[in-house]
């Protein structure tokens, strides 16, 4: 395998990498639409074919403005667990990437709105809460782009996870792995690339058992009820017709159990009484939730001379279901709802570059998505009267199901203009409509400038005009009056649709090469939305429900610094953010009548907002030993604050700082053709800490991060 790219640090589309020789080829090789025919004896010219439409690819995108976090390789290695990792764990070493409950992570004070890209091509969302479908086994190099984006970026504005997948041309070879330890972890894996005559492939998959498959909800290192057993598969084929053309194939597929973990020694208190029954010990509460994802992307790419693009059609089908526990719930919760979502997208996107004119690039592309959801509830509930006192224990079924297609369509035009050497400035625009539940659309206007002005410095400011629709799948179109007169009842009527968010985002920073191989990053950015979106986890169901502020703002700094040498790396990043938001405009319901009132007249911090993040690691490589390290730390995400007199600010206190610290050693045997052993620690400290304490806007239930684990691997290469 080719393990080339470290982690580095950048901003502006400034590039600050270690590059092998081989990755070297890229940036010196002949142009793709003067090489020979490839041959199907020929892997090394397949292999310089493959290196030319990738940098012609990756130059169909630009991120020039926008602040840009490189991941390669050899840094998801580095990190304590290496691939064996989850994805976002590896994305929470970026700067001002707050770590919340259920694997999500929040991006400069958004709640989500992340999208995540393939190859360059939009992975459609997915209905998922707790599963992560994209392993970092199939990442040759990522980025986190964000601040103010160029115009081909959109309908996810907080951050873009840009991954190039690794490609058999390139990473010929595998490996087969087992990793486990504490929690009864086990997880076994392979992942093998090749190539035959003009066609290359690249595939892995794996499967995880452990103990641990959410937070704990009370801060034990072995929770209740809270086993996982997880499988994942990714498939890339390549089809090299000539120097200048190739259709890939890119297929993905995940499918991921998980019981809810128990709080232990609780006791039902809403004083219900289910077919004579009163008591039921927490601990013996029986909740699943199983969330399957799977797609495919068909991809045409034409690279040569002055004109390169990529055209893609891609499919993605996910669904969610939630099995309650029929006596538990209903005594714990007044319901015990079962849940069902699916959504089956098609989506087709082009994107493209001209270089026709001396010290300009225009790009355009369109992307245009038509997806279909499904929503099936089946709850149980009490009969009440008015005032919601239960009148039978005879429990009562409630249905309510939907569907509903949503229909995007996406437009932009950019150029990237070198105005002198040192100063480049991208303008354009895109247009973004969405119809589904409610319908919106806007002109977005974007522009950034980068300018250096000493060798070694480079400054940028950007503006960008976002449009976001509400997350479509997992909008919850709930007909309340269904519930009237039953246990279930909110305490408030009001349901209106989530709709789109409309923001203006400004982004100012530098960055500053110190010495060779030391880089210092400062960041800056201010936005300010209207019908700003967030989402909650309201009910036992663990699904995500979106809905509206009518004003926010989000501000904040940050400081990045780099180093890398052929042996040691190290980075360390400090964030501050202010999030807020005014007038919950959508989804009410979901809230109580006191909280509405609050949030109708003050600013609150939203309930993702941590006030200062910091991460950092190290990583030594010594005759075939690498040790490294991380650390997360913050200021806590929000809580609500209990007043004397008993009322509440929702929102109004932050739960206590924290650190997380990681370690972990390998080392390469050169035996057996190639063996790799690695142990790892996480919390090393086996800090309690707190991510959630139950308490704020659209928080279900009390986590906690890690305790101490340890865990054991061996890779046989091949």
């Amino acid at each position: 395998m080719n393990k080339s790219i470290l982690l580095v640090t950048t901003a502006l589309g400034a590039v600050v990498a270690v590059l092998t020789p081989a990755a070297a080829q890229i940036k010196g090789g002949a142009p793709v639409g003067g090489q020979q025919g490839i041959g199907p004896a020929m892997p090394e010219t397949i292999t310089i074919t493959a290196q030319q439409l990738n940098a012609a690819r990756n130059g169909i995108e630009t991120d020039i403005g926008a602040s840009t976090y490189s991941i390669g390789e050899v840094a998801i290695q580095s990190v304590p667990g290496g691939d064996n990792t989850l994805l976002n764990q590896v994305i929470l070493q970026a700067p001002d990437v707050a770590q919340d409950s259920f694997g999500q992570f929040h991006v400069r004070g958004e709640h989500a709105e992340i999208q995540y890209r393939i190859d360059g091509i939009i992975l459609p969302e997915g209905i998922s809460v707790f599963g992560q479908t994209l392993s970092p086994r199939l990442i040759d190099s990522m980025k986190l782009l964000t601040g103010a984006l160029p115009a081909e970026f959109g309908l996810r504005n907080a951050g873009v996870i840009d991954i190039t997948t690794k490609s058999g041309a390139l990473d010929t070879g595998g490996d087969i792995s087992i990793y486990g330890g504490s929690h009864s972890t086990y997880n076994p894996s392979v992942e093998y690339g090749g190539t035959s005559g003009n066609l290359t492939y690249f595939v892995s998959g794996d499967y995880l058992h452990d103990l641990l498959g959410i937070e704990s909800p009370d801060g034990s290192s072995t929770p209740q009820h809270d086993k996982t057993n997880q499988y994942h598969g990714f498939a890339m084929l390549e089809d090299f017709l000539d120097p200048a053309d190739r259709v890939s194939l890119l297929i993905g597929t995940s499918h991921d159990n998980f019981q809810i973990p128990n709080q232990v020694g609780l006791s039902p208190s809403l004083g219900l009484t289910v077919n004579g029954q009163t008591g039921f010990p927490s601990e013996n509460l029986n909740e699943t939730q199983s969330e399957i994802t799977h797609f495919g992307i068909v991809s045409f790419q034409h690279s040569q001379d002055l004109f390169d693009v990529q055209t893609s059609l891609i499919a993605r089908y996910s669904s969610l279901s939630f099995t309650p526990d029929p006596l538990g719930d209903l005594l714990y919760n007044g319901i015990a709802q079962t849940a069902f979502k699916s959504n089956l997208a098609y989506a087709w996107q082009t994107d493209s570059a001209f270089h026709v004119i001396q010290d300009h690039t225009i790009r355009a592309g369109f992307y245009i998505q038509d997806d279909h959801g499904i929503s099936k509830t089946s709850s149980q509930v009490l009969p009440a009267d008015a005032n919601g006192v239960q009148t039978t224990d005879v429990p009562q079924t409630i249905i309510d199901n939907y569907g509903k297609t949503e229909k995007i369509y996406s437009f932009y035009l950019q150029d990237e203009w070198k105005v002198f050497e040192t100063f480049t400035l991208n303008y354009g625009f895109r247009y973004d409509e969405v119809q589904a539940f409610t319908s919106g659309s806007m002109i977005e206007p974007r522009v950034n400038a980068v300018w250096q002005p000493f060798m070694g410095t480079i400054l940028h400011a950007g503006y960008a005009k976002y449009l976001t629709p509400p997350p479509f799948e997992q909008i919850n179109n709930v007909t309340v009056s269904k519930f009237v007169n039953t246990t279930a009842a909110p305490s408030v009527t009001q349901d209106d649709t989530p709709v789109v968010e409309r923001a203006n985002y400004y982004d100012v920073g530098a960055n500053q090469i110190i010495i060779p191989g030391l880089t210092v990053g400062l960041d800056t950015y201010a936005k300010f939305d209207h019908d700003l979106i967030d989402e909650g986890q309201f009910g036992a169901p663990i699904i995500l429900t979106p809905f509206n502020y009518k004003d926010g703002r989000q501000y904040g700094a940050e400081l990045t610094t780099n180093y890398t040498s052929p042996t040691f790396t190290a980075y360390a990043n400090f964030a501050l953010q202010h999030a807020i938001g005014k007038q919950i405009v959508s989804s009410e319901f979901n809230f109580s009548p006191d909280d509405l009132a609050y949030i109708a007249t003050h600013f609150i911090d939203l309930d993702h907002e941590q006030h200062f993040t910091a991460s950092g690691g190290v990583s030594w490589l010594y005759d075939g030993t690498r040790i490294s390290a991380d650390i997360l730390a913050g200021s806590g995400l929000r809580a609500s604050l209990t007043l004397p007199d008993g009322s509440t600010i929702p929102n109004g206190a932050h739960l206590p700082y924290y650190t997380q610290t990681n370690v972990g050693l390998q080392h390469s045997f050169d035996i057996a053709g190639g063996l790799i052993a690695r142990f790892d620690v996480i919390n090393v400290f086996d800090i309690k800490y707190q991510i959630r304490n139950g308490t704020g806007v659209g928080v279900g239930a009390p986590q906690w991060g890690p305790r101490r684990g340890f865990f054991f691997g061996l890779e046989k290469t091949f």
